[in-house]
């Protein structure tokens, strides 16, 4: 079986890459296998400076990495390289950081003297999704080989070009040969690299269904699991909101990386007092997005990843409308090459729609009208999912108080959501449990390991 890269904007086969074989899959586990104790053992200073190099390389080669998304995925080459600089920000991150937040740290009360070190454990296996196929890798690379770990990567089967292009950031970095490695295999030999010995923890973005499964795989042979799921945020508008600045962010979220993005804003919740002035700005806001060529550094939009992604969302986009829902622009595939979807936005859409309640993978915006304060909590949270979320008012105390109502892994005020180095990610519900960046993150694959003296 070949493992394809295929233009999404053109709908060419760009490069095809043999399927490792069963046999070549467990030789490089083995050989990740060996690497990792003399790794485990090198002291902080060490770690740092590879992930240093890192950062640098990446800085570098930002133009070519991003034009490799381009061409594998369709993303724009401008979001492309921001990117990639994010993937150099949390090298830095977790280079100037891990040794503190992995520092022993002492504890009162437990013998005469105690404290909690935290040691690494072996090999984790990311499982990760081609939408933004830098940053997912690194945001789990950085901290994960900064705590002595060994890492093996099963990239979305769409991007093999992006996963061996970081499996090179690595070895040009000086990390040893073989601590991180790009396995170019299916789904279906995910759970013999399970099986694998080495293998301790396994850490997957991607879609629900795939999280169940891996999740399940991974519990069965009792090895622990992080999984960053879908969602379905909400983007509340109070009455009191500045407008201006919410229809802008909100266009961002919703159609950056042509909507593939799991934490962008999918149903927008209006109060009534702003909901015919906000849907208006939103809609010439949407309008006027560039729509075309992934290599063009004026395009806001590029085409979505595949043709079945496409098909999927325009039968939801379908079922929007067959329950009452008005499409105000966009809503209907293209007759042009490319898997192009224009910016979307359905209003008057009955909330108790199952098509309210899942996931719109591509730039579809569907908009709510509510009355209240807590009309709208409530909608927030007739979901599943439970990503993120946030809300626009100049009222901040308010506004604090409903993020505390909002069922979600994060929730961000007068602000664009977003995966920050600083701050724990992840997801409640069908959205995923674990955490990922900060000190949360570094943490989600040691041995939590108390010591205690008398």
């Amino acid at each position: 079986m070949s493992i394809q890269s295929l233009n999404p904007a053109t709908e060419e086969i760009i490069a095809s890459f043999e399927e490792f074989s069963a046999d070549k899959t467990q030789a490089v586990l083995d050989a990740t296998a060996k690497a990792w104790p003399m790794w485990s053992i090198k002291n902080f200073s060490e770690r740092k400076a590879c992930l240093k190099k890192a950062a640098e390389i990446l800085r570098k080669r930002a133009p070519e990495l991003a034009e490799i998304m381009a061409l594998e995925m369709g993303k724009p080459v401008r979001q492309g390289e921001g990117e990639v600089l994010k993937c150099a920000v949390v090298c830095d991150y977790y280079a100037d950081e891990g040794e503190s937040m992995l520092a022993p740290e002492p504890v009162e009360g437990a013998g005469r003297k105690a404290f909690i070190t935290f040691e690494p454990l072996g090999t984790v296996l990311t499982v990760m999704p081609w939408n933004f196929p830098f940053w997912q890798v690194f945001r789990i690379a950085a901290p994960s080989l900064m705590a002595g770990n060994s890492m093996v990567l099963k990239h979305a089967s769409n991007v093999p070009q992006c996963a061996m292009a970081i499996e090179q950031v690595f070895k040009d970095a000086g990390f040893p040969e073989d601590l991180f490695r790009t396995l170019l295999i299916g789904a279906r030999q995910v759970e013999s690299v399970l099986d694998h010995d080495s293998i301790f923890a396994v850490s997957l973005t991607g879609s629900e269904p795939a999280g169940r499964k891996v999740a399940s795989a991974a519990g069965a042979r009792l090895k622990k699991s992080v999984m960053e799921l879908g969602g379905s945020d909400p983007f509340i508008v109070l009455s009191d909101a500045d407008l201006d600045e919410a229809v802008k962010i909100a266009t961002l979220s919703r159609c950056g990386n042509t909507g593939q993005t799991c934490i962008a804003a999918k149903r927008f919740i209006v109060q009534d007092e702003v909901y015919d002035n906000f849907v208006a700005k939103l809609s010439e806001s949407m309008s006027k997005l560039i729509v075309g060529d992934p290599l063009d550094q004026k395009t806001d939009m590029g085409p979505m990843s595949s043709g079945p992604l496409r098909q999927e969302l325009q039968e939801q986009v379908n079922r929007c409308v067959d329950a009452g829902g008005k499409i105000l622009i966009g809503g209907s595939i293209p007759d042009s090459v490319g898997y192009y979807y224009p910016p979307t936005i359905i209003t008057d859409i009955p909330t108790h729609a199952d098509v309210c309640k899942e996931e719109l993978f591509g730039p579809v915006a569907l908009v709510f009208r509510v009355s209240s304060v807590d009309e709208a909590i409530s909608l927030a949270n007739d979901t599943p999912f439970g990503l993120g979320g946030s809300i626009w008012s100049k009222d901040e105390d308010t506004a604090v108080e409903i993020a505390a109502k909002v069922k979600t892994g994060c929730m961000f005020i007068n602000s664009l959501v977003r995966s920050d180095v600083h701050l724990p990610f992840g997801g409640i519900g069908n959205s995923g449990y674990g955490r990922e960046l900060g000190k949360h993150g570094i943490r989600a694959f040691v041995n939590v390991k108390p010591i205690c003296i008398g």
